[in-house]
């Protein structure tokens, strides 16, 4: 009985996935609209610079500056830590 309902799972879905694929449009990519002026493309180097490394700065300095902004006081103590102070 399991694999029967395995196999139908497997047939819907393939038949779902084939009709989206036989029904969808092409895309009209290569029809310019009214107005439409397309700049110069990217190199690799732009692409990475704006896509990966600038994000990655953005992220490093908001956490830098949350961390060393931190006024916070209060830090958590382990349950244990408590006893071991006291001794010394």
């Amino acid at each position: 009985m399991d694999k029967k309902n395995a196999l139908r799972a497997g047939a819907l879905a393939a038949g779902t996935t084939l009709m989206m694929l036989l029904m969808s449009s092409p895309a009209l990519a290569l029809t310019r609209d009214d107005g439409d002026d397309p700049g110069h493309g990217l190199s690799v180097i732009q692409t990475l610079g704006l896509y990966v490394a600038i994000p990655l700065a953005l992220f490093g300095t908001i956490a830098g500056l949350v961390m060393v902004l931190d006024k916070s006081k209060i830090r958590t103590v382990k349950p244990g830590a408590e006893k071991t102070r006291a001794k010394a």
